[in-house]
């Protein structure tokens, strides 16, 4: 975990933003000796997002699946696709 003050940032932004970039990490930034922001790639923060929507769509699917929704077997889904590219439905 990298720390830096907040006048780290002020005077070493590129550094900031080139480690960010190049580890694919978040830099974390304080203020007054305290925690204050975190600083990441756009990239990271991007990548990150994909992961937290996917991870939401799988809990409600789960939850779905909990409350009594119907469940396909992996063969079920395969032949249903198969029947959709060629037509059959």
């Amino acid at each position: 975990m990298v720390i830096k003050s907040s006048t780290s940032l002020r005077n070493e932004y590129n550094d900031v933003s080139n480690y960010c970039k190049n580890h694919g990490k978040p830099v974390y930034i304080t203020k007054n000796g305290e925690g204050d922001l975190v600083v990441m790639s756009i990239e990271a923060y991007e990548e990150r997002e994909e992961r937290l929507g996917l991870r939401e769509k799988l809990l409600e699917a789960e939850m779905q699946k909990m409350n009594g929704a119907k469940v396909y077997s992996i063969e079920q889904v395969s032949e249903r696709l198969k029947g959709l590219i060629y037509g059959e439905i």
